[in-house]
């Protein structure tokens, strides 16, 4: 159970302290081990698994989605791609279609790697291999 706390605490810690490059880059973390869990349930047709998994993506990348700054012309570009894989997850969660979940989990994995290397051009990324 100490485990489990000191865990926790570390989790809090680095969660609290993080840049908001690394909390992006957290996000996009979480959203593809939450796909890779829906395709593993939908796989093994654990329908409310798969569901809740789906829904933990689909509200990550609505907060990618709301937090857009318009001001800047590409903001048009990430909303395209954000609407279309709402469209895909929800597609995907009426199917429970573990393909169109691979589909969204090559997109969301591309976007991470591209903002790794964002962070570490900008010089963000200063705690990206913690």
């Amino acid at each position: 159970m100490a485990l489990q706390n000191g865990y926790a605490q570390y989790k809090n810690s680095k969660l609290m302290t993080a840049s908001p490059a690394e909390l992006t880059l957290m996000l996009y973390e979480g959203a593809i081990k939450f796909c890779n869990i829906a395709i593993v349930a939908c796989e093994n047709k654990d329908i409310e698994k798969a569901h809740n998994n789906i829904r933990k993506v689909d509200r990550i990348i609505e907060e990618f989605q709301l937090t857009l700054d318009h001001k800047y012309e590409v903001a048009k570009d990430f909303d395209a791609v954000y609407s279309y894989l709402r469209q895909r997850l929800l597609e995907a969660n009426l199917k429970k279609d573990p393909e169109i979940l691979e589909e969204v989990l090559g997109h969301l994995r591309t976007m991470r790697d591209t903002w790794k290397e964002v962070m570490k051009q900008t010089n963000n990324g200063m705690s990206v291999n913690r």
